[in-house]
């Protein structure tokens, strides 16, 4: 599979190995962890030479419309781009909304493009792990542009910014008090701020909103070396990519050769940590001392019969003494 996503780079044996490759290192089959990992490591040496590029923002930013705009405009200039795009699990089911191909017609299309969408298996790790993964695959591929999409509701930002070169924090105008919803902690991840659906008639309250946002990261972010420029831009029309390309790159320039291979030196680091928790949850779940005794512990805690504290002690234990 390895020696297909290299040499079939662009041809659909090479997509077709791909998406296998992906789905592979995505699966929490024990088994399949186990391929997985010794597929990563024939991968590995072929990775790392794309623009890493996260986008986050609130449902409704426009971030799918955006990333379509923006990859078109890419491939266009001869880019090959990938789209990861990290959608919520649900806590219940497991199950995700995977709808990202279908707000991106024209990029899915393009065979200079592609679009996978993933659910985050319902924890960080599993972010980190399959996102990771995913990122290699692409690069392995011959992909120079990989954009990693998160929706922007959770902690995923925090994990999504650790694997990527620049972090774009997408936002709106519009939306009554125009710093509302915007956390203080993704505007300390981005490295880039952004007002989509720039345009038409709002292109006047877009500029205020770019304003204002500017004020607060300069009080946020105001003694670093880079400060997150503010912009304006619209992923319907077009009007600002150029720029926002451009800006993603003058950030890279910003970090240098050395800044870049620092930072993403760190972050294999924080990788590895995020794959041995993803590791010991895994084992944790499926440890049989667990199993033995997690109805009894589950049943005395809903009955009030044991604190949570100490059922958690048992569990512990039980999963010592596998």
């Amino acid at each position: 599979m390895a020696e297909a996503i290299v040499e079939s780079r662009g041809t659909q044996i090479g997509r077709t190995a791909m998406s296998r490759a992906i789905t592979l290192m995505e699966s929490t089959r024990t088994d399949h962890r186990a391929e997985a990992r010794e597929l990563y490591s024939l991968l590995a040496p072929h990775a790392g030479g794309s623009t890493r590029l996260g986008i986050s923002g609130a449902p409704g930013a426009g971030k799918s419309t955006l990333i379509e705009a923006l990859g078109s405009s890419m491939t266009a200039s001869g880019h090959r781009v990938g789209v990861l795009a990290v959608d919520p699990s649900s806590a219940r089911t497991g199950g995700s909304v995977l709808g990202d191909k279908t707000r991106m017609p024209q990029l899915s299309a393009n065979p200079d493009a592609y679009i996978r969408p993933s659910p985050n298996a319902g924890t960080l790790g599993g972010v980190a792990r399959a996102t990771a993964a995913a990122i290699t695959v692409l690069e392995a591929a011959g992909f120079d542009v990989v954009i990693v999409e998160t929706v922007g509701v959770g902690q995923s930002e925090t994990t999504v910014a650790a694997m990527v070169d620049t972090f774009l924090l997408l936002t709106l105008s519009r939306t009554g008090d125009s710093l509302q919803g915007i956390k203080k902690g993704v505007i300390e991840l981005a490295d880039v701020v952004a007002v989509n659906k720039s345009d038409g008639d709002h292109l006047t309250e877009a500029k205020a909103t770019a304003l204002e946002l500017t004020g607060a990261v300069r009080l946020v972010r105001g003694k670093e070396s880079w400060v997150p420029p503010v912009l304006t831009c619209s992923g319907q029309t077009g009007a600002g990519l150029d720029h926002l390309w451009a800006t993603v790159q003058r950030h890279r320039e910003h970090l240098g050769a050395d800044g870049l291979a620092r930072k993403r030196s760190t972050q294999q680091v924080e990788l590895t940590w995020a794959l041995v928790r993803d590791e010991l949850d895994q084992r944790l779940r499926h440890s049989p001392g667990i199993e033995d005794i997690r109805k009894s512990v589950t049943e005395a805690v809903a009955a009030g019969q044991l604190s949570a504290a100490a059922a958690a002690d048992q569990l512990i234990a039980a999963y010592d003494g596998t």
